[in-house]
């Protein structure tokens, strides 16, 4: 069984492998480190770092050195953290010492989110209906920014040979919490957000003029529902069935729905794309969220071209992750990993009873792993509510 924990680099560098193999092998009965290899900016709280109790990673950067021979000609390309100058590269490190720590390495790689590269490259992020840049969101359509993340898992693969590959936001993303310092006075709701997440950038329009998609006829509708919603007094539900009946609760809307059913292309051919553009001994999987479809994934699809995915069922019932967790199962198929997502914050997770509660009804419905978030946020206490879950799964 797959049991990983989310790990930021600094948190090795701070506790060390011996230390962390401890904690992660010894402690939590684990047998996988998930390491951010890209990421975003953020602030963390760090309880377990003996001088770092506030950090502030820079914001786009890779957690590797990359292999200048394969980037050459591109027109995105990543940046190395000075973490990494400064404090070596602990993917090297994991991947180099596998025998020693007893961990199986994973890279937990953050694709399309990624706010210094969208604002480098504006004409290659998400826009609303009005044309607007997401800068936090490069998109999925533009051949340079599919590109840039084929290229990473290509060097990620192929120079330090992983067990496993975890794909972060290949997809489009929602409007709300993907910035920072944002805000909000009308009250957004969630299909409010859905809509003015919709992208309709050159490339997918041109992309989804090619398919013979009527782009402009959805593109006058969401603007038309944008503009209505910040008109109200108060937000207002529009669309009763949203978001449990899918695309099909914008059905009578005909262009929307029509755009709606071809937007999942670009994400499920990019994932395609980057699979085929890995190193084959390395599985390559997607994290995604319930309710996958809103960032344009078709998880069925998706299986037939990757080796599964990590589905986070943060906060739920154990009944509720049981579901999450079956239906995962019947879009994945029988063959392809379906691992489970789970946090270890508080006030979510109050004790070790939640969490093996959790764990146990997602094994029971048919994952094959776990992976918990994240090794340098909780206390090293912790840590015992993690073996519990482990222990209720093996």
């Amino acid at each position: 069984m797959h049991l990983s924990m989310w790990t930021y680099p600094w948190d090795i560098q701070d506790q060390g492998l011996e230390t962390l193999a401890a904690d992660l092998a010894g402690r939590a009965g684990l047998n996988t480190v998930s390491v951010a290899t890209s990421y975003h900016a953020g602030r963390f709280l760090q309880p377990r770092s003996p001088s770092q109790k506030a950090y502030f990673p820079e914001d786009g950067t890779v957690y590797f050195r990359p292999d200048d021979t394969l980037w050459q000609d591109k027109v995105i390309r990543p940046l190395v953290a000075q973490n990494v100058l400064d404090r070596g590269d602990m993917v090297d490190a994991l991947t180099t010492a596998r025998e020693t720590t007893g961990l199986k390495v994973s890279c937990w790689t953050v694709c399309l989110h990624n706010s210094r590269l969208g604002l480098l490259h504006p004409d290659h992020v998400t826009r609303n209906a009005f044309g607007n840049a997401n800068y936090y969101n490069l998109c999925p359509s533009s051949p340079a920014a599919r590109d840039y993340v084929v290229t990473l898992v290509r060097d990620i693969t192929t120079n330090y040979r992983p067990d496993m590959l975890e794909l972060e936001s290949p997809n489009f993303m929602g409007f709300a919490h993907e910035y920072h310092h944002e805000k909000d006075g009308v009250g957004l709701t969630a299909e409010d957000d859905f809509l003015l997440s919709l992208c309709f950038c050159d490339h997918c329009t041109a992309r989804a003029e090619k398919a013979g998609v009527p782009v402009e006829g959805a593109r006058k509708t969401v603007a038309r529902f944008i503009a209505e919603l910040c008109e109200r007094a108060v937000p207002e539900k529009q669309f009763p069935d949203f978001p449990a009946a899918g695309i099909d609760a914008f059905r009578a809307h005909p262009d929307l729905h029509a755009f709606l059913v071809w937007r999942f292309e670009p994400v499920t051919s990019l994932i395609g794309e980057i699979k085929a553009a890995a190193d084959p001994a390395t599985r390559i999987v997607l994290i995604d969220l319930k309710d996958g479809w809103l960032g344009g994934v078709d998880l069925a699809a998706v299986a037939k071209l990757c080796d599964g995915a990590i589905l986070c069922c943060y906060d739920m019932t154990p009944e509720a992750v049981a579901d999450v967790m079956r239906t995962g199962r019947a879009l994945l198929g029988s063959e392809k990993f379906l691992g489970l997502g789970l946090r270890v914050f508080y006030p979510e997770v109050d004790g070790p009873a939640i969490l093996a509660a959790r764990a146990k009804a997602a094994v029971e419905a048919g994952a094959d792993g776990v992976n918990f978030y994240n090794y340098g946020l909780i206390p090293a206490k912790r840590l015992d509510w993690v073996r519990a879950a482990v222990d209720a799964i093996t």
